[in-house]
């Protein structure tokens, strides 16, 4: 009887722990780490990558409202009181909770957080086993909360009220802005630096406290933002013409300061608001401060980047109340407009809304194709610098497509592939890599040697000056390696492209997320690769994004040609592909044989082709040479 008390007993114990493990779902939360400094960090906090894996917004609600709290709704957050923090007086402190992400943003000490970390409060301790782990609990919270980020300003900064005037006039005549931007400078408690060449413009959250600030210079009219990455703040301005509490519901967004200055002084009923990272990002920390508005109008870039931004900023901000000034030579930005004499209200009344039920006629199209013939360089995508052959072929990487490389074993995919990627990364396109074959670590030290061109293991001392230059290309990872389900994968992706505004995913490659599951030996592995393709296939068409699937072809004699059919799987890579990519590699079969790239699909522009591969094993680079340049420097030396 012992030994089959025993046995019962092991027997439950085994089923709990297997459930345990079907249940708990693979934490997404660390999944973006950033290349900072000399290592990885993975802290989700500090990469605002912070993912609740079951968000549901009518939960939350009932959550909040069953422990007594009330709740108030807004378009993108849902707004309470903390429930840790210690009251001040009759009043707590405020946290706006997104309905996309689950993640709480308490403004008063800027802390991100998820909502499991939250809810147990809620719950007056009921997911806590005592009250000595609540008040564990509760310590580790405000700990946590507690870590501000403190903003580093040059010194010898003064208010742009203290400065003589005369000097900021002359810049004004220069750019070709009116004198009136002084009182709105002065209005806005804006700082000089020192040699004034530099105004420093704050940036506000929710509270109306300084998150960070926008930086303008004077000389050439570039800006910056500071912190760079994840800031909550915003800057804005109300023109002294509104009067209304109505006119205070609607607000106007511009990308940058020239756009900003020119609103803020015209007379338009509207709030001008400039975000904070212009084309790159809208933090999710940002929305809480944008939740007062009724009415928002996206006034962006006079080119196509900036109309998909709009697009994709609006589905963050909720579409129902955004409005679109679509980019068109008669709809230029409002600087430009300013300077060509348009009246900038009439623009404005011009704007229409983003969410359309539906489209039937080419007259609803007619705008959107004038747009895309206005910015037909534009529209083709961002051309390679290292590929010029490549540009020429594909004519750029447009966003929304689907692209499939594939070679031999060994042939470099996953070089060429990091390189391809870097080279768009330095032009700002906002990429996540998704390496399940080779380690971040591995990943990271092959795009750091690219960048720098050199090996940095036999130069140490140029480490930290490449490493820095690194760390601020819009580049994240995902932490997964080895086998892994689509749905995780698709999970983080989703994330990330919400969290970071992600424009470019690369997998590599897909068979490492087939055959996970322990029904796999019953399912049909074609079937699950058509499934997969079908899933990133929807995510680029829906989100707007280019992915990168990277897929081992089938075994085949050396001696053949790789072509669209030696793709492993069925035909539904190819087929949903718009761009397909083979690494031809010949130096195996052939004394003089080379290695290229072979374009054979290009769904834009029809036209196939081959580049070289010729690879430089110092830089671990592609980049192809210009034959000119060369032969000149040979002139010369000569």
């Amino acid at each position: 009887m012992l030994k089959s008390f025993y046995s019962r007993l092991l027997t439950r114990k085994q089923s709990s722990i297997i459930a345990q493990k079907k249940c708990s779902v693979p934490s997404v939360s660390d999944s973006f780490p950033r290349f900072s400094g000399k290592e990885f960090c993975t802290s989700a906090v500090e990469s605002g990558s912070l993912l609740s894996t079951t968000i549901s917004v009518p939960n939350i609600k009932r959550v909040i409202k069953n422990s007594g709290f009330e709740c108030e709704d807004g378009f993108s957050c849902v707004r309470t009181l903390c429930p840790v923090c210690p009251e001040e007086g009759e009043k707590r402190k405020g946290i706006y909770i997104n309905k996309i992400t689950g993640n709480f943003t308490c403004p008063a000490c800027q802390h991100l957080g998820t909502w499991s970390s939250i809810e147990k409060f809620f719950l007056n301790g009921k997911m806590v086993r005592n009250g000595r782990e609540m008040t564990r609990s509760r310590e580790n919270f405000m700990t946590s909360k507690s870590k501000k980020t403190e903003i580093a300003l040059p010194e010898g900064l003064r208010l742009f009220n203290e400065v003589e005037p005369g000097w900021f006039r002359r810049v004004l005549d220069d750019i070709g802005l009116p004198q009136d931007v002084e009182a709105v400078l002065g209005s806005l408690q804006t700082q000089v630096s020192q040699d004034l060449s530099e105004i420093y413009l704050p940036l506000r959250d929710v509270t109306e406290g300084i998150v960070g600030y926008k930086i303008f210079s004077v000389e050439d009219q570039t800006e910056s933002t500071l912190p760079g990455l994840n800031c909550s703040g915003i800057l804005v301005h109300k023109p002294t013409t509104i009067s209304s509490k109505k006119d205070l519901q609607n607000a106007v967004l511009v990308l940058n300061m020239l756009d900003f200055f020119t609103l803020a002084v015209s007379k338009i009923n509207f709030v001008v608001i400039c975000l904070p990272h212009g084309l790159k990002s809208l933090p999710q920390q940002c929305l809480p401060g944008l939740e007062r508005f009724q009415k928002l109008v996206l006034w962006f870039n006079h080119d196509s980047p900036g109309w998909d931004t709009a697009r994709h900023f609006a589905k963050k901000l909720e579409e129902k109340r955004c409005l679109f000034v679509r980019p068109t030579e008669a709809h230029p930005t409002p600087f430009r407009a300013f300077r060509q004499g348009l009246d900038l209200k009439v623009i404005l009344q011009k704007a229409e809304p983003v969410l359309h039920k539906a489209i039937t006629t080419f007259s609803a199209l007619r705008q959107d194709v004038l747009s895309d013939l206005q910015n037909i360089d534009k529209v083709q995508g961002v051309k390679w610098k290292r590929y010029p052959t490549l540009t020429k072929l594909l004519k750029g990487h447009r966003k929304g497509e689907l692209t499939v490389l594939t070679g031999p074993t060994g042939s470099g995919k996953t070089t060429f592939m990091s390189e391809y990627s870097l080279d768009l990364a330095l032009q700002g396109v906002t990429t996540l890599w998704g390496s399940f074959e080779i380690r971040n670590t591995r990943l990271a030290s092959t795009l750091l040697r690219q960048l720098a061109g050199q090996r940095l293991d036999e130069n140490l001392s140029a480490f930290d000056q490449w490493a820095d230059a690194f760390e601020k290309l819009p580049i994240y990872f995902m932490t997964f390696h080895g086998q892994q389900t689509i749905k995780v994968v698709m999970e983080a992706i989703e994330h990330a492209q919400y969290v970071h505004d992600i424009q470019h995913v690369i997998i590599d490659n897909v068979q490492f997320m087939m055959g996970t599951s322990e029904d796999s030996r019953h399912v049909d592995r074609f079937w699950k690769q058509d499934a997969i393709i079908a899933a990133f296939r929807t995510f680029a068409t829906r989100k707007n994004s280019h992915v990168t699937l990277v897929i081992h072809p089938r075994k085949e004699r050396d001696a053949e040609d790789l072509t669209t059919s030696s793709i492993f799987g069925s035909a539904k890579a190819s087929q949903e592909a718009d761009n397909v990519l083979i690494i031809q590699d010949k130096r195996l079969t052939s004394l003089r044989g080379k290695k290229y790239l072979q374009v054979a699909k290009n769904r834009y522009s029809g036209d196939l082709g081959v580049m070289p591969l010729d690879f430089d094993k110092e830089a671990l680079s592609y980049a192809q040479k210009k034959k000119k340049e060369q032969k000149d420097s040979t002139e010369a030396a000569s």
